[in-house]
């Protein structure tokens, strides 16, 4: 056989496997309480420099993901988000389990439309805790780290890191973001380009949007 062939044979398919699940409720005790979910991705594609992750996101953070990805896509159409209730009962687990799965199939249709993948803001929404606010800042190169920075930075949290590349003694950075509910803050650690991060962030924070989704 040729040579090439045996390499292509060699070569792994490349897959994207995406799970929203874990819905939890934060600040239970207020009026403002809300459910966010758990993200886990986990990918050999050569689009993303880190193969595995986990976030957390409410369901307001995927409106945006989806109002951001409709701009920059143009003329091609995304699939729709599970139907919006003006006031999502915390306590109502059909409802919170249909959105959930509505939430999986949106974005496994995303992440195989390959237009999608090359946009930045994908990959910080499914890859770090940063707000919108500071995606759309980041993705315009208006934060003094970069995108690829972010998601490294984020991927070196406990929580993000997976049993395997700790195993592997894979080194993906410095430690930049928490990795706790959604939505999370940035954090900076003993060095200076975390703390000018942090103080960067802070004018950034993404504007208060009313309703509890």
């Amino acid at each position: 056989m040729d040579p090439k062939h045996l390499h292509l044979l060699d070569e792994p398919t490349e897959f994207i496997t995406v799970r929203v699940q874990d819905p939890q409720i934060q600040d239970q005790n207020s009026w403002a309480s809300y459910v966010d979910y758990k993200i886990f991705l986990y990918t050999n594609s050569k689009a993303f420099t880190v193969k595995s992750s986990c976030v957390r996101r409410r369901y307001r953070e995927f409106e945006w993901l989806r109002r951001r990805l409709q701009k920059n896509a143009g003329l091609v159409s995304l699939p729709e988000l599970p139907g919006k209730k003006a006031f999502l009962q915390v306590n109502d687990t059909e409802a919170i389990e249909r959105r959930r799965q509505g939430l999986q199939q949106f974005l496994q249709k995303v992440l195989h439309t390959t237009i999608f993948l090359s946009d930045s803001q994908l990959h910080l929404f499914l890859q770090t805790q940063l707000p919108a606010g500071q995606i759309e800042a980041c993705a315009r190169g208006h934060t003094p780290f970069t995108v690829t920075e972010a998601i490294l930075d984020s991927a070196m949290c406990g929580k993000n890191i997976p049993r395997g590349a700790e195993a592997e003694g894979e080194v993906l950075g410095p430690l930049g973001y928490e990795c706790g509910s959604s939505p999370c803050r940035t954090v900076g650690n003993n060095d200076g380009s975390s703390r000018a991060r942090a103080r960067a962030a802070e004018p950034l924070q993404e504007a208060a949007v009313s309703g509890r989704t």
